[in-house]
């Protein structure tokens, strides 16, 4: 008698797909690109105002020199490398977590901005952005006078 083996369509998939849960996420350097250079991120904080929106970056052994801000199409970007030090001397290190290499982190901006009268300063590691909310976005008061309400041209 011969056997008949059902066709599995899906075979070859599921077991590609196996084999990049089994190995690709319990050992993703061996799916990851190699770089030379390692980009990480760092900590932030947008908060808003009446008049514009404030932005906290946390960029600790950074040089405020190299530091880079851009806005284009409302989207924040900000840039930054730490450069690690060389020295003649081989170490062996028991810890090592400070991060070196560019960090970079864009974001998109909830509300658009004036990019001309913003200000920026770094002071001890954090950086702070105060960004002018756009003219046609702020909020506008409207002054309300007593007298005779004037609908469709004649007064009530």
């Amino acid at each position: 008698m011969t056997n008949l083996t059902r066709w599995d369509p899906f075979g070859d998939m599921r077991t590609t797909m196996d084999r990049l849960f089994d190995e690709g996420f319990s050992r993703p350097w061996r799916v990851m690109p190699a770089t030379t250079e390692v980009e990480s991120t760092f900590p932030i904080e947008v908060s808003e105002t009446d008049e514009a929106l404030e932005v906290k970056a946390s960029l600790p052994g950074i040089n405020p020199d190299d530091v880079e801000v851009t806005i284009t199409n409302d989207v924040l970007t900000i840039k930054a490398a730490h450069e690690e030090k060389t020295e003649e001397k081989k170490k062996d290190f028991y810890r090592r977590e400070i991060r070196y290499g560019s960090f970079h982190r864009a974001l998109s901006l909830p509300v658009s901005v004036d990019a001309d009268r913003a200000e920026a300063s770094f002071d001890n590691g954090m950086l702070q952005l105060k960004l002018p909310k756009a003219e046609a976005i702020r909020p506008k008061q409207i002054k309300v006078g007593s007298g005779p309400t004037v609908v469709d041209g004649t007064a009530n």
